[in-house]
């Protein structure tokens, strides 16, 4: 038998999933050398329900029971209200929280099919509206970040929320404010701008896994300007992931789609919960008549 190579876990980091990566790589290694009961005990102490399929990555509905509350705009600072979404049981322990962001003279209901797909999953969500409908990305990214900090510090909802897991979203101008948002706060735990317009087009000081989403027949924030820029700018060494919607236009994250939802609640479900379980879906790169065009860093770190 060759003798087993040391390993010499991280320091410590603002960012609670490196020492559940490094238990994972620690738990392979010892699998590989008959201990099984080492891979169990790996497992994220995020992880949350059941172990997932197609099937239920698909479905309109996940695992969880969920309620939802709205936020007057006279109730908070830094953005404009919105609608909280969240799991109604905390047996299995706190969540992880997203927020996000509408477009351009868009209002929350634009993105609103995402807040009961996503907190069904086990998630606390957060949809939008911005100070103005007029809002440039860099400020959407400000309202979303003002939106976590909402969430976890003063809402109703805190005590569900682990919060060092937090995630941003956006459309358009919001899913430009939400690598603005992950350019500023690096601690974040994953980024995914849905069809994203932004005027910056260089994203390599980003350190927040990203999921960049663009469609193939879009006009408005064609991918050749905005999301494959976007995806090629962001640090070759980061967990990253390009994801073109075959045929699809610039309004197609605004009503419910299959393929968004399945790759983002696989991605928000691998680096929020750091559940290794929904690697499967991610890498190796999807295939699908829906697809365009997958491009990704696999295998993630």
């Amino acid at each position: 038998m060759q003798p087993v190579p040391a390993i010499t876990p991280p320091p410590p980091s603002r960012r609670p999933r490196r020492f559940a990566r490094w238990a994972v790589a620690l738990a392979v290694l010892g699998a590989g050398l008959g201990a099984a009961p080492a891979a169990q005990a790996a497992a994220s102490p995020y992880q949350r329900g059941p172990d997932p399929t197609v099937a239920s990555i698909e479905a309109t509905r996940g695992p969880f029971a969920i309620a939802q509350s709205t936020v007057a705009a006279s109730s908070v600072s830094g953005f404009r209200g919105g609608t909280i979404y969240y799991p109604t049981s905390t047996a299995e322990g706190t969540f992880g929280a997203v927020a996000i962001s509408p477009g351009y003279t868009a209002t929350q209901t634009s993105v609103a099919w995402l807040g009961p797909r996503l907190a069904s999953q086990g998630f606390v969500v957060i949809t939008i509206d911005t100070l103005s409908r007029y809002d440039q990305p860099a400020s959407r990214g400000t309202q979303l970040l003002a939106a976590l900090d909402y969430l976890r510090n003063t809402s109703a909802v805190r005590t569900r929320i682990d919060t060092n897991r937090l995630a941003v979203m956006g459309h358009s101008m919001g899913g430009g404010g939400s690598l603005s948002a992950a350019n500023t706060r690096p601690q974040l735990q994953a980024a995914i701008p849905l069809t994203g317009w932004h005027t910056v087009k260089n994203w390599s000081g980003v350190r927040v896994p990203t999921l960049v989403v663009g469609a193939e027949n879009d006009s408005i924030a064609p991918v050749s300007s905005h999301s494959e820029p976007f995806y090629t700018s962001l640090p070759a060494t980061l967990d990253k992931a390009y994801l073109e919607l075959n045929a699809a236009t610039h309004s197609a994250p605004t009503s419910a789609n299959v393929t968004i939802a399945k790759y983002s609640i696989s991605w928000l479900k691998r680096f929020v919960d750091d559940d290794t379980r929904y690697e499967q879906f991610l890498c190796p790169a999807p295939l699908a008549s829906t697809i365009q065009e997958y491009r990704d860093t696999c295998p993630h770190s």
